[in-house]
This record gives C-alpha cells, structure tokens and sequence, in this order.
C-alpha cells in the first residue's frame, strides 16, 4: 500500500503456534537480535514466501493512544492540585477530594477483567470504549460545576468513576499495541511512549490546573477546560486502524493462549509475581504521592504552585529519563539487568524523602523527587516488556492490565493509609504527614529484594526473553532475502 515501508522476505518451514512455547519450557536463550523494520505475513505454508512488514498507519494509531494516556491522567489531576479550593468549592472537606481520586482508582479495579477480553479482540476497541467513557465523564463532572458560586460533589464523583473505567482499556492498551503493530526493535520504545504518557498528563494536570484556579469559584472553568479538551483528544479513537493489514513479524503472529490458559500461567509463574507485586506497589506509591503531594509539602510552608512544580519534576524529569533509557534497553535487551538496578534507586528514593519537606527549601524535594522520577519511569516501560517476555505466549494485556490493576488498588489503598495518617491541627507543624512518608518508606524498601531474586537461586533458565527468542527461532528456520 501507498506510504508502507516494506521490509525483508522470508521463506519459512513452519507456523508457529502457541504450543511452542510455554511458561514451564526451559530454555537458556536469554537474547536475540531483532527482525528489523520489515515485514507482515500473507501465508505460512511451507515453502511460501512470507513477507514482513511494518506500516506507517501504526502511528496515527500510537499518537492516538498517547493522547488518551494524558487527558485520562489529567481528568485524574483536575482537583487533587488545588484540594483546597475544589473542597471549598463543592463545600466538602479535602479528605472528600481525595476520595475523588480514591474512587478513580477503585474504578480501574472494578472493571479490569472487563478490560482484557475487550483488549484481548484487539486495540482498537478498548480505544473506542475509553472514548466514550471518557467523554461521558467528563460531562457528567462539568453539569455539576456549571456555576461559579458551588458545584455538586456527587456530580464530580460520579464523572470520575466513569473516567476511571475508561483508564484500563488504554493504560493497558501500550503492550497490546505494540505487540500488534512493532518489531522487538521498537516495541520497548512505543511501550514508553504510550505508557509514560499517562504520567505526564498528570504532571500537565499539577502544572495547568493551579494557574487557572486561583480561587474557589475558578474551579467551573477548569472543569469546563479539561472536558473539552478530553473531547478533542478522544474523537479520533474512533478511526484509529484495527489491526495490519498482514502481520509485522513472527511473534505478532503467534497464537496466544486463551484467556483462561493464561490466568492459569499467570498464577503459577514465580518469576512474574516477584516483579507484578513491586510493580504493582511502586504504581500505588506513584498514585498516592501525586494525589497527596500538596498536602505533603504545604504545612512546610510550600505554596500550591511550588508543589506543583514539585509533581512537574517528578514527571518529566522520568520522561526524559525514560526517553534515554528505553531506546537503549531496546537495543541491548538488558531488562533484567535494568530493573535489579532501579528498584533500590527507587526504594532509596523514597527513604530519602522523608525528610525533604522539613528541610522548608526547594532544592530538596525536587532534587529527590527527580531522582524517583528518573528511576520509576525508566522501570515502568522495561517492567511491562519483561512481564511479557517471561509470558510468552500468553497475550499482552494479560500481564499489563493485572500489573496496572494491581498499581491503582495500591494508589487507593496507599492514599486511604497516607490521608488517615495526617497530623492533627495541634501537631508542628499542623496537619504535617511525616507519618505517611515514613510508611511508603518503609514499604518501598521491604519490597525491593522481591526481584533481585529473579533468576536466582537455580531458576536462571526461567527468566529467557521467550517472545524475543521466538523470533530468532523462526529466523533460523528461514532463508532471508532483500526485498528489490
């Protein structure tokens, strides 16, 4: 087709089938070059040739989920940023708003099986289902909060719950996609594109939200912005391609367990829940801290705008890092290596801020909230690959929507635990939460063992890169030519 890059051609022996790879197979194959930017399929019989290919239409659909990854984080961030004048906005308490972004967690949670069958049919359809929800959210919050003078709390809780059963279909959708449409020479790469997009809507949200509401009766406008934003952002999900027109390469082709198959696999595999459990808290510690940071920092004297900021830093100084980071892992297939690296960085990290906001000067928590952010966004995309390297064949959404689930349910319950560990008024200073610092401390570093251990203790042929692997099976079984 007009505008497709083609790729090389491949004549091949046999189809690969799911068969061929299993959670319980060993093998030592730990690495394997990719198959390049070529390729799909039309036939698999023996002795035909097979050609690969990759599309350039697969943008328009990796831009489409990116935006939806960040207006989903930023409805998230419409009132946590400014918790005092949404409170006395809606008339509520600010313990109330952060139940707000406790209800968009459990939401996530509530509706994630839903998710995987519906991501399991392809992408394209988990992109229309969160449009819609989206969209439907958004509008309930703002029919709420059409006057200036007061909003209906029960208005802006119930749009974000809609809005939190839109999150699954596309902060899981990042590993499906790419499995779909790239190469093992970009699939790290869009995985963080897509993914990490989620987190820098939320920093939009910490940065944008405080400088249209100065006070209370700004929270109207800001509500009617973000809807419509979320609009413009979502209707383009609707002509996003379903799927290639003919396969990119050998494991995009492979047949993937059944989702029963794969709940099975999934709870018998050591390896994949020595890095879902630190995954999963890592993401709810991630929830938390952004939902709680100005509450953090403001009895330190710190303004809104400043622990904005705060929260800007976490993020985008861990998209930056990602954006270095991940072509390289991609290249070099060193996830492992990367994550028995990060995860102390992290768990040091948040030991670190404990006392940050006592120190009553900025360099301190931004120079800590930096380095977490550099650390736990360069994990986030190499955890979700590995998660289904170690799975193959089992489909990608499986490992990725139980990984995320699990990281919203702890953002909820870590919120509930942080907000009930609040400082009295009579406390120095007042309302302080050194308290929830100390525990996200102490269980960001109970964790961190967990996956040091992959790969030890005899278990070395457990950890082989299984989808990467199949790609080079299926190389070594073919005559490859350029194509003319």
């Amino acid at each position: 087709m007009s505008g497709d890059a083609p790729g090389g051609r491949f004549w091949r022996k046999q189809k690969l089938g799911s068969g061929d790879y299993t959670l319980e197979e060993r093998t030592t194959t730990e690495t394997a070059e990719g198959d390049g930017d070529g390729g799909a399929s039309d036939s698999v019989n023996e002795g035909v040739s097979t050609e690969y290919r990759t599309y350039k239409r697969r943008w328009f659909g990796l831009a489409q989920l990116t935006l939806m990854n960040i207006i989903v984080s930023w409805d998230w961030m419409t009132f946590a940023p400014v918790a005092s004048h949404a409170a006395a906005y809606y008339d509520v308490s600010e313990s109330t708003i952060n139940w707000i972004s406790i209800a968009f967690f459990l939401a996530f949670v509530a509706v994630f099986p839903i998710s995987i069958a519906i991501l399991h049919r392809g992408p394209k359809l988990a992109f229309m289902t969160a449009a819609v929800l989206i969209l439907i959210g958004n509008w309930i919050r703002y029919a709420g909060s059409t006057k200036s003078s007061g909003g209906n709390v029960a208005h802006a809780m119930a749009g974000e719950i809609v809005i939190g059963f839109a999150q699954p279909f596309i902060l899981a959708a990042p590993t499906r996609y790419s499995d779909l449409w790239f190469t093992n020479r970009g699939r790290v790469a869009a995985t963080a594109l897509t993914s990490l997009a989620n987190p820098f809507g939320a920093a939009l949200g910490q940065l944008v939200t405080p400088l249209w509401v100065s006070k209370s009766s700004d929270m109207s406008n800001a509500v009617l912005y973000v809807s419509i934003l979320s609009t413009v952002c979502c209707v383009p999900a609707f002509f996003v391609p379903a799927k290639p027109p003919t396969p990119v390469g050998p494991a995009s082709e492979t047949p993937k367990l059944s989702l029963r198959a794969s709940v099975g696999a999934v709870s018998g595999s050591l390896e994949l829940w020595l890095l879902l459990i630190p995954f999963s808290i890592y993401v709810g510690f991630f929830n938390s801290i952004s939902s709680l940071l100005n509450q953090m920092l403001n009895p330190y004297g710190f303004s809104d705008d400043e622990a904005g900021i705060g929260g800007a830093v976490l993020i985008v100084v861990g998209l930056v890092a990602s954006a270095i980071a991940s072509p390289i892992i991609d290249r070099t297939k060193s996830f492992l290596f990367a994550i028995k690296l990060l995860v102390p960085v992290i768990g040091l990290s948040y030991l670190a801020f404990i006392w940050m906001p006592q120190t009553r000067v900025l360099a301190g928590p931004y120079v800590v909230l930096a380095i977490l952010g550099a650390s736990s966004f360069s994990l986030v995309p190499v955890a979700l690959e590995y998660l289904i390297e170690l799975s193959h064949p089992l489909s990608p959404e499986v490992t990725s929507t139980i990984a995320w689930a699990g990281g919203q349910l702890f953002g909820a319950i870590f919120t509930i635990i942080s907000d009930a560990l609040i400082a009295g008024p009579k406390a120095n200073p007042p309302k302080n939460m050194k308290n929830a610092l100390i525990f996200q401390a102490v269980i960001a570093l109970a964790i961190v063992p967990l996956p040091l251990c992959i790969g030890l203790f005899g278990r070395q042929d457990k950890v082989a890169l299984r989808r990467i692997h199949s790609d080079q099976e299926v190389r070594s079984r073919t005559v490859v030519t350029t194509e003319p």
